[in-house]
């Protein structure tokens, strides 16, 4: 796959523009002059896709303040509050408050931040209000976030999506080996990726990595012993790992800084082949960062 066609299939995850982000992450919230830096570095590299959320702090009033009017925007919705009167008015007021912070009449994607509601007495009006965004052309297309694909067992046909993101990594390949990826493929589904780094855990070395990991010795272990056994680097093989799957549409990758990002498309193009079957893991403990604070 030649670097075009990569950095078509990446789209630049801006959670770090308006929060400190991540496990790995020592320089903090980035700025809005190194953020212009990306995004101007980004779209001359032919990245043409964002994604932000209203929870990910100044994020969107970032992006707007840069201009972002050329760009695919995807943003996602956070849950409804408690006792909330009207759903599809307090839906409205959401999105028409990330246009008016990003500066832009509509968004190429809009997602529920969790589908936990959907499961609700509410799902219904939910999801309506969501249709009639579409609809009225607010947003080209409607979907959810997941964090497990067992979410999809009972969601996806009674509201059918128009894109879906989830988590998928070299270890955490759940999406995959539950068929979903395939499902949501054939029926003609967006499929964006996230957190193919494990937030930065799987780039970090041995010395880096907080103790608190330790208990995965043995995974570490073969990791290690693997991406020098096939020359690589950690950030090679998360990467190919994820833009080699042809089903996967898009990749989320955020960054800090310009030289990540240079690196991150520098280093899409290697092909790994093969992983060992025993780079693969199930443990949420592990796999949901969500989890991480009770370790």
């Amino acid at each position: 796959m030649n670097i075009r066609n990569i950095t078509k299939k990446i789209a630049l995850g801006t959670v770090q523009f308006g929060l400190p982000y991540g496990v790995a992450n020592i320089d903090g919230q980035v700025s809005k002059e190194i953020a212009n830096e990306i995004l101007s570095f980004a779209f001359k590299s032919g990245i043409r896709k964002l994604d932000t959320a209203i929870n990910y702090g100044e994020s969107e009033k970032c992006l707007g303040e840069i201009g972002v009017d050329e760009w695919k925007v995807t943003t996602k919705i956070p849950a409804f509050p408690e006792n909330c009167p009207d759903i599809t008015s307090w839906i409205n007021e959401q999105i028409d408050g990330s246009l008016k912070r990003l500066r832009i009449s509509k968004v190429d994607g809009l997602m529920l931040h969790s589908t936990n509601q959907l499961h609700g007495a509410n799902g219904e009006e939910l999801w309506k209000a969501l249709q009639d965004l579409k609809n009225q052309g607010v947003a080209e297309k409607i979907g959810f976030s997941i964090y497990d694909p067992e979410e999809l067992n009972s969601i996806w046909r009674d509201f059918p999506p128009d894109i879906i993101q989830a988590p998928y990594n070299i270890l955490d390949k759940r999406l995959k080996t539950s068929f979903f990826l395939k499902k949501l493929h054939e029926q003609g589904i967006e499929i964006q990726v996230r957190s193919v780094f494990l937030q930065g855990l799987l780039l970090m070395e041995n010395a880096q990595r907080p103790a608190k990991f330790d208990h995965w010795k043995t995974l570490w272990k073969s990791w290690d012993h693997w991406l020098a056994e096939k020359q690589l680097t950690p950030l090679e093989a998360c990467l190919s790992f994820v833009v080699d799957e042809k089903m996967i549409d898009h990749v989320v990758v955020g960054v800090e800084k310009l030289s990540q990002l240079k690196e991150i498309i520098d280093s899409s193009a290697k092909q790994i082949g093969s992983i060992p079957q025993e780079l693969k893991i199930n443990d949420q403990n592990l796999i949901n960062p969500s989890n991480w604070n009770k370790l």
